[in-house]
C-alpha cells in the first residue's frame, strides 16, 4: 500500500436545488452551490486545518489467489497553505508522509524497534500532487486560478444514475480532479482522478459549521484487469487547530 494514502483523501462538496427554470448554471455558479451546502462562506473562510483520524481497509491476495482484508489506523492532517501529514499505522509498519510547502518526505519505521526506519525525500511530481491534494481539501473549489490552475466545464452526463454536471480542477503538471456535481442538488456524486482511481463519498458529519464525509471509497485499476478498492472511515474529524512545524518539517537525521 505503499504511497497510495495520499491519493484518496478528497473533499466533500454539495449543493442546493434550483427553484425556477433557468439556463445551465455556468462552472461559477456551480462551485457557489457546492460551497453553500457544505458550509456558509465564513465558515469555509476561516478554515486553517482538518484534522482526520480513524481506520483504512483494503485488501491483498497472496500467491494462491487468497484475498486477505487489511486494516490500519490512519491520521491526515491538512494546514494551510500547503501543509499535510498522514501517518498509517499497522502492525508491520509505521508510515509517514508529509508535505511542508515545496518540501515532502516519507520515513517508514518498525512499530517494536525505533532503530529500524528508512527515510526519503519525495520527488518534485510527489510534492506537486500532495500539494494539489492539500488545495483540494482546504479551499472547496474556488481560487484554483491563484494557483495557476483552471476550471473547466465538461458538460453535462449522467453518472450513477443521476443527471450531473462535470468540472475539471486543473493543477497543472497532469493533475486533474474531475467532479461531477448532481444538478437536481448540488452534491457530490463522483470524484475521478486523471490516473483512473474513482472517489465516492458516504455519509456525512457536520463540524462548526463544515460538512464533511464519513466514509470515502476509492477504486483503482490494476494491470491485471482486476481491481483494488480502499475504505477510509474517520472516527474523528476537528478543524482549526494548531500544529507544530516540526509535524511537518524533514526531520533531522540523525544516529
Amino acid at each position: 500500500m505503499k504511497n497510495q494514502f495520499r491519493l484518496f483523501v478528497v473533499i466533500l462538496a454539495c449543493g442546493f436545488s434550483a427553484l425556477t427554470v433557468q439556463a445551465a448554471p455556468d462552472a461559477d455558479q456551480v462551485i457557489a452551490r457546492a460551497r453553500s451546502t457544505v458550509g456558509s462562506e465564513a465558515a469555509l473562510a476561516s478554515l486553517q486545518s482538518v484534522h482526520y483520524i480513524g481506520s483504512l481497509t483494503t485488501t491483498t491476495t497472496d500467491d494462491k489467489g487468497v484475498v486477505t482484508p487489511v486494516k490500519v489506523g490512519i491520521e491526515i492532517i491538512f494546514q494551510r497553505p500547503y501543509r499535510q501529514r498522514i501517518v498509517a499505522t499497522s502492525e508491520s509498519k509505521i508510515e509517514i508522509t508529509a508535505l511542508d510547502d515545496y518540501e515532502g518526505w516519507q520515513r517508514e519505521q518498525d512499530p517494536a524497534d525505533s532503530s529500524r526506519w528508512r527515510m526519503t525525500l519525495l520527488t518534485n511530481d510527489q510534492i506537486k500532487r500532495l500539494r494539489a491534494n492539500t488545495w483540494e481539501n482546504l479551499s472547496f473549489f474556488r481560487g484554483i486560478e491563484q494557483r495557476r490552475g483552471k476550471v473547466t466545464d465538461l458538460g453535462k452526463a449522467i453518472v450513477d444514475g443521476k443527471n450531473c454536471r462535470k468540472l475539471a480542477f486543473d493543477h497543472g503538471d497532469g493533475i486533474v480532479f474531475t467532479r461531477s456535481f448532481d444538478e437536481a442538488t448540488g452534491r457530490l456524486v463522483l470524484t475521478e482522478t486523471e490516473n483512473g482511481i474513482t472517489i465516492r463519498e458516504e455519509s456525512e458529519t457536520l463540524v462548526d459549521g463544515i460538512r464533511f464525509p464519513r466514509k470515502i471509497i476509492s477504486t483503482s485499476k490494476l494491470s491485471d484487469g482486476g481491481e483494488r478498492t480502499v475504505v477510509i472511515e474517520f472516527d474523528s474529524i476537528t478543524v482549526n487547530e494548531t500544529f507544530a512545524d516540526s509535524l511537518f518539517a524533514v526531520p533531522a537525521i540523525t544516529r
